[in-house]
């Protein structure tokens, strides 16, 4: 029988909702795993925009012939910039999760993660647009074809689509992409770190423990300059989602083998759809203290087919790649059952079994 990933309940593994009252910034609460937590003390006034509001259609806010800016600074401009990305590097020099590559399996993970908004959350990537290959479908057409049931976690992040017999069809994939990435880059607790390369692993006594970072360009140039030494952060589990083998493509698993802290990496095989998804999903795990490795990355490690443009493993092997992380730091996860929903119940959450006769064909 072939294994599945399928969530329950609701339609996700957990919900992170967060209610807001009209009065002051105080008032919020949220909630993780029906455990409601204590806010944070607002650090800045953060003003909501009204875009895309029934005032839209009102009596307009300015009168676009006669529009003008406000006067500003060019160096207020650089300060701004620079000190929000310092502060970010150093808030992140040590960090909770670092995610390596930030395609849908990746940002999937991320947003998993990031639902307990105690977790910090950093994530890498060597683009200067994430999204990875999910910006498309197969051979550069548009619409993105998620099998069933991991349209579950499109219902959790909001992504309409078309639903057919055992699959549903997203019109466009860069609809997923930019919905996820919304919602993701919007909460406090994460930071995307793009055109950053992690060019090397922190790795002591066996546990992987961070990562070493570079600008891209200058990971892309290191033959046609002198030296240009890298920086590092540290984290406490670091989740490799660098996909199949490329020039920046599975980078992970093929630096923990140069290291010798695992044997092969024989690559993933030829395209086999049905068999692909279910070990992709199934062989997700942590393979090596402190670095879990999710997506295509998985079927290089493992020697498992290649799915192609199906993309609803990508969803589901990041989300278990988030709950093996939040299991690593002790907190409420699906894969050990400590996960429980607003109503105090355990969702049913059923992930494809790793010794799944599927999985090892």
């Amino acid at each position: 029988m072939a294994s599945t990933a399928c969530l329950r309940a609701s339609g996700s593994i957990a919900s992170f909702s967060a209610t807001k009252a009209a009065s002051t910034p105080s008032s919020r609460t949220s909630s993780f795993c029906g455990v409601r937590i204590a806010p944070a003390a607002p650090k800045s006034t953060v003003r909501a925009s009204t875009r895309g509001s029934a005032r839209a259609y009102g009596e307009p806010k300015y009168d676009i012939n006669k529009f003008k800016f406000e006067p500003i600074r060019e160096s207020t401009v650089a300060r701004e910039m620079t000190r929000r990305y310092m502060t970010d590097m150093i808030t992140h020099a040590e960090t909770d999760v670092i995610v390596v590559g930030a395609g849908s399996a990746g940002l999937s993970a991320a947003y998993e993660i990031s639902k307990n908004p105690n977790v910090k959350v950093a994530i890498i990537e060597q683009s200067v647009s994430p999204g990875g290959g999910a910006w498309l479908g197969g051979q550069l057409f548009s619409a993105m074809i998620v099998r069933k049931p991991a349209q579950a976690f499109l219902d959790d992040i909001g992504v309409p689509y078309e639903e057919m017999d055992t699959y549903v069809v997203i019109k466009h994939a860069a609809l997923f992409t930019s919905t996820i990435m919304s919602k993701l880059l919007a909460r406090p607790n994460v930071k995307l770190f793009n055109a950053v390369a992690a060019e090397d692993l922190i790795i002591r006594d066996g546990a992987v423990g961070g990562v070493v970072t570079n600008w891209s360009l200058v990971s892309q140039n290191h033959d046609t300059q002198s030296c240009m030494d890298p920086n590092a952060m540290e984290s406490k589990v670091v989740v490799s989602s660098c996909g199949h083998d490329g020039p920046m493509g599975a980078t992970g698993v093929k630096r923990l083998k140069s290291v010798g802290l695992v044997d092969n990496v024989p690559g993933m095989k030829a395209l086999d759809m049905n068999k692909a998804e279910d070990a992709v999903v199934a062989l997700t795990r942590m393979v090596v203290p402190g670095m879990i490795v999710t997506g295509m990355e998985v079927a290089e490690i493992e020697g498992a087919p290649r799915m192609g443009p199906t993309f609803g493993a990508m969803m589901i092997s990041g989300q278990k790649a988030g709950h093996l992380a939040l299991q690593a730091l002790g907190l409420p996860n699906a894969i050990d059952g400590t996960m429980v929903s607003e109503s105090g119940v355990v969702p049913e959450l059923i992930l494809a079994d790793a010794d799944d006769t599927t999985a090892s064909a």
